[in-house]
């Protein structure tokens, strides 16, 4: 039996879902962790527990259809991989369509003592403000969009670049009691059933071209919480607030978060004009959030406005919107193909901070840090895992997706099929393949090329 009291821990910076995971998978690989959380030593602006893997966004994992979506691609090769998020993700799933969406209180519920009970994670809770000691060895630095300020000043002395910032905002939870279905109505669009759910898991509350003119007027209007000291700090594209996407035109946010395509109001047989769909939160079905519906409209605005939505109308807020600031580093310009700091090979970087987005994405981001870490201190070599597969394709964007390295335009993105290497159709002999014919297809190819990635891992470490 290999002795693991000898071997040399690897600090973890942040508890969050890729820190966790990254956790997990250096000690399935018989490598001690010291796992740092500063919660609740010190409390964020975004977190309201002390759990490991605390969802403090949306509760969706998005798309759980492997076959067509790529973010579906990457829950699989997670799943085969050995995620603990996942895991734990599929064990607390909720009802919604097509999408994975998990009880946050559940989840991170169930990591944390997953990680609290394994004998080679240590958890330290307390706020690391600099970057780690040299003889820590190997550090997995994870701390997400919400780095503290001292530990943000001290990467970016090390790493000399200016920082890169963006806004994220978070949507609204309402109370499904206060919800009124003699207006809103229960259907998934084009009534598309998912992990755990039925075909009719999310509520839509419907509105007409006068109603949705109203509306957009009232967003436009209604004041806003104002960040003078972040001017010039870009937003991602993917997680934009409603009053953004309303100002750049009127029929924005009806062919975003509003579209009404794939639903039909029950009372008049139509499609409406406009949508607010709201998705599941928790297990026990009280609690639904506003989907795409992230803000910085001040509190007592957002309940007059959202009000204004039919259904919505007597709308009790469980939790109302807000905005908060995401660093992530230029991570072409400063990572290795391993996630390594070119300036400190010792340190790693993972999740949101290196520059990918969402949750799985973060999480997967992880996971292969664990891995490339835990082969290191076992001293094998394990290379990345092939760029046709999600994980490979997401790790290529944040280590060098860009043909100028980098260099002013590298932007945090979700996994999709564009990050993926075309398909070779002279190999395959099928000639062009289209929709979800292609799809699938770079989908089947991505899973034979990770199970040979997993085996060759799994005798390297035998």
């Amino acid at each position: 039996m290999t002795d693991h009291s000898t071997r040399k821990p690897v600090h973890i910076i942040g508890g969050g879902l890729a820190g966790s995971e990254a956790a997990w998978q250096l000690a399935r690989r018989g490598v001690p962790v010291v796992l740092h959380e500063m919660r609740p030593v010190r409390a964020t602006d975004a977190h309201k527990t002390q759990d490991l893997a605390e969802l403090v966004c949306s509760n969706s994992f998005r798309s759980d259809d492997w076959q067509s979506n790529a973010v579906g691609l990457i829950h699989e090769e997670m799943r085969r991989a050995g995620s603990l998020i996942m895991a734990c993700a599929d064990r607390h799933k909720l009802p919604a369509g097509a999408a994975l969406a998990v009880d946050r209180d559940g989840f991170s519920a169930a990591v944390t003592p997953a990680l609290e009970a394994d004998p080679l994670v240590t958890i330290e809770r307390g706020e690391v403000t600099g970057l780690p000691p040299e003889d820590w060895g190997q550090t997995i630095i994870a701390t997400g969009p919400l780095t503290s300020p001292a530990l943000a000043q001290a990467i970016q002395s090390v790493t000399g670049e200016d920082e890169l910032a963006f806004f994220d905002a978070i949507a609204p939870i309402i109370h499904r009691e206060s919800i009124n279905f003699d207006v809103a109505w229960f259907q998934s669009r084009w009534d598309k059933p998912g992990p755990g759910g039925t075909g009719a898991d999310y509520i839509n509350c419907p509105m007409d071209k006068e109603q949705y003119e109203a509306f957009l007027d009232a967003v436009l209007a209604g004041e806003k919480t104002e960040f003078k000291e972040w001017e010039g700090t870009p937003y991602f594209e993917g997680c934009l607030p409603i009053e953004v996407m309303a100002s750049r035109g009127r029929d924005t946010l009806r062919f975003g978060p509003m579209k009404p395509v794939g639903l039909t109001d029950p009372r008049t047989g139509r499609r409406p004009w406009a949508v607010v769909q709201l998705r599941q939160d928790n297990a026990l079905g009280t609690l639904f959030n506003m989907v795409g519906f992230q803000t910085k409209l001040k509190h007592g605005e957002q309940a007059r406005v959202f009000r204004m939505i039919p259904g919505l109308e007597d709308a009790q807020f469980a939790r109302l919107g807000g905005i908060h600031r995401n660093t992530f580093l230029n991570s072409p310009r400063l990572l290795d193909g391993q996630l390594r700091l070119k300036a400190r090979p010792a340190i790693r970087f993972a999740g949101q901070i290196t520059g990918c987005e969402g949750y799985v994405e973060s999480a997967a981001i992880g996971l292969l840090a664990g891995r490339f870490a835990a082969a290191e201190a076992r001293g094998e070599t394990t290379g990345a895992p092939p760029p046709v597969t999600a994980l490979g394709a997401i790790l290529a964007h944040v280590t060098g997706g860009h043909l100028d390295g980098g260099k002013g335009s590298f932007q945090p993105m979700n996994v999709n099929f564009g990050l993926f290497p075309d398909l070779d159709e002279t190999a395959t002999g099928k000639g062009k393949q289209k929709g979800a014919n292609r799809k699938l297809a770079m989908a089947n190819r991505a899973l034979a090329a990770l199970d040979s990635w997993l085996g060759e891992d799994r005798a390297a470490a035998a």
